[in-house]
């Protein structure tokens, strides 16, 4: 009898870089987008048999996995509730190889620059928002004013980058404006969409999976870690495209055809986030350990939550979801 899945846990080690990169390659695959909402609770309903050995008779393996992909693509792994799609991760490739393609595109003037940046940070505050760490609660209040404040920084950056650099003698100088708004503004969008987080904590459990506290502390690292993950996912693609793009235009046959400027862009992009949404995602485990030490050190109130329910038997490691 084969041994069975424990679909709680990831199918590769998330202790090493390639198990990871594996996971979040078949996780955040663009084609389980494509899968309906029916489709997407029937793989819910067979993990949740599956795990209590409920499952249909003669269920596969290979069926459990499918499933388990689908799962772990569209439903949050914390609150379970089915994400838009537009904010799941494995909408990176789709939706960013379109925005980020029309941003290198149309860089030129100040209205492109203010839709396309627009549009963009629209893109990022829902995909930040469907991302975070759901066990922290947010108003629409709190929601509406990071949102705003995150727009409105990143659309400030990008204009004043374009004011700053437009008389640059470089043209290739000036093509790196959107990446430099783009990876400036993430550090800006991520903090402010999950202040939430940063002001009251996030949940830290151990590992039973229960509840252990809330930590700022938790959810400063773990906010840190997203902003570098999303800007190395976006990064690469907006560096070296522009310079790709300036090879391209000094081609006839190219240069002729401007028609194809944007669509090769868009292409280019998306060939980078294939590689980089996976990359990025895997920088860092999304199931971090925190020691007791390190949260008495950095965040007495939590330490105290500790205290009180532990008491003198305080785990030695303790879990937090840092989110995407």
């Amino acid at each position: 009898m084969s041994e069975r899945i424990n679909v709680d846990k990831p199918l590769w080690d998330q202790a090493t870089f390639i198990g990871r990169f594996k996971h979040f390659a078949w996780m955040t695959s663009p084609l389980t987008c494509i899968n309906s909402t029916s489709q997407l609770e029937e793989a819910k309903n067979l993990v949740q048999q599956y795990r209590v050995g409920t499952e249909p008779p003669g269920t596969s393996a290979e069926k459990v996995k499918n499933a388990m992909q689908l799962y772990r693509s569209a439903f949050h792994p914390d609150s379970g509730e089915l994400q838009n799609v537009f904010g799941r991760m494995s909408f990176q490739v789709p939706g960013g190889m379109m925005i980020t393609g029309a941003m290198l595109q149309f860089y030129k003037s100040v209205p492109q620059v203010v839709f396309w940046q627009w549009f963009n940070q629209s893109f990022n505050a829902l995909v930040n928002y469907t991302n975070r760490n759901a066990n922290s609660p947010t108003s629409a209040t709190q929601l509406g004013v990071a949102y705003f404040s995150a727009t409105f920084s990143a659309l400030g950056i990008a204009i004043g980058l374009k004011k700053l650099l437009e008389k640059s003698p470089s043209k290739v100088l000036q093509r790196l404006v959107p990446m430099a708004a783009v990876a400036s503004a993430n550090v800006v969008n991520i903090p402010l969409m999950r202040q939430v987080e940063l002001m009251d904590g996030i949940t830290v459990t151990d590992s039973k999976g229960e509840v252990a506290c809330q930590s700022t502390a938790a959810a400063k690292e773990g906010i840190a870690q997203v902003v570098l993950s999303r800007v190395a996912i976006v990064a690469p693609g907006m560096f070296f495209l522009p310079f790709i793009m300036q090879k391209m235009e000094k081609k006839t046959w190219f240069k002729t055809r401007p028609h194809l400027h944007g669509p090769f862009q868009v292409l280019g992009v998306g060939c980078f986030l294939m590689f980089m949404v996976p990359i990025g995602c895997s920088l860092f485990p999304q199931y971090v350990e925190i020691s007791p030490e390190k949260i008495r050190s950095s965040d007495p109130p939590a330490y105290k939550q500790l205290c009180e329910k532990y008491g003198d038997n305080i785990p030695g490691c303790l879990y937090y979801n840092k989110g995407l």
